[in-house]
């Protein structure tokens, strides 16, 4: 045992290049040759003999023979390989899905929450045209004027009347804009797990309103001074609450973000199979 502890820490000499400052003097050379440009020609002299020198002295530690030195080296003690088994993470441990969701909403329920938050919004639209003008068709064509240029300078007896083209354009975009912000909330809700009420009536409304409030006025000056900012919010919190209402309500559906690449691009394979019964419990 003693000798082969011996033998193991036998010095072997192995040939190395000798240590040489000539590489460093070439270097300071070059940098005082290139920094004398921009101070004084007396710099850049001393760096080009210093380059000169440091290249010369350098060949000569390379040719004709190279200058090496003996380096006593001790064999390293052969480390014995140990099996470690490696810790999978499992789904859900230390919140690292704290982002993205195990469970989303089906995009049908984003649909479903967008028309009755519409509904719902453009109920209070009507509302708010009688009220405040005399007409349901106010609100309608404030929105339609959003498309339609000649719409915004229209006076208050245009605004108020029924106008076909103008009930369709703002119809569309209704539809279409409630449509897009129900599947939006379908997305974010399952990322805001703990207040969704909050989240969809209060914060998500307030964000796109004050976002619309701030550009307002530089996209359509004349629109801007036509909104009734109370109302314009109580309608946005109205659709946020009743679409988030709505999405809230629908069955989640499990994602398959935890499953592996294979199973998920539909590949299917005895080892595969097998991982996907162990990692999908029974429900």
């Amino acid at each position: 045992m003693d000798d082969e502890r011996n033998r193991g820490h036998e010095q072997t000499v192995i040939e190395m290049p000798a240590p040489t400052a000539w590489p460093m003097l070439m270097a300071v050379g070059l940098t005082l040759s290139f920094a004398g440009l921009v101070t004084s020609v007396a710099v850049t002299i001393v760096g080009i003999v210093f380059t000169i020198v440091g290249i010369v002295g350098w060949f000569g530690e390379v040719l004709p023979v190279e200058h090496t030195e003996s380096i006593a080296v001790t064999p390293a003690l052969e480390v014995p390989r140990a099996k470690v088994a490696v810790a999978y993470l499992e789904v859900g441990e230390m919140g690292h899905r704290a982002v993205l969701p195990l469970e989303i909403y089906p995009y049908r329920a984003g649909i479903k929450g967008g028309i009755a938050g519409g509904v719902v919004m453009a109920a209070l639209a009507v509302v708010h045209g009688m009220i405040l003008h005399g007409s349901p068709w106010y609100t309608i064509n404030i929105l339609a004027a959003t498309g339609m240029a000649d719409l915004a300078n229209a006076n208050a007896a245009t605004l108020s009347s029924f106008i076909p083209s103008a009930f369709i354009v703002a119809l569309v975009i209704h539809g279409v804009a409630s449509i897009l912000i129900g599947l939006l909330y379908g997305v974010l809700l399952p990322m805001a797990p703990r207040y969704p009420a909050f989240f969809a009536a209060i914060v998500a409304p307030l964000l796109w309103t004050g976002l619309l409030w701030a550009s307002l006025s530089v996209i359509n000056p004349v629109l801007d001074a036509r909104i009734e900012w109370r109302w314009f919010i109580l309608c946005q919190i109205a659709f946020g609450a009743v679409a988030g209402y709505v999405v809230d309500r629908t069955e989640k559906v499990r994602t398959l973000q935890h499953l592996p690449f294979a199973v998920r691009s539909g590949i299917e394979s005895p080892g595969i199979m097998r991982e996907r019964i162990e990692r999908e419990p029974e429900k």
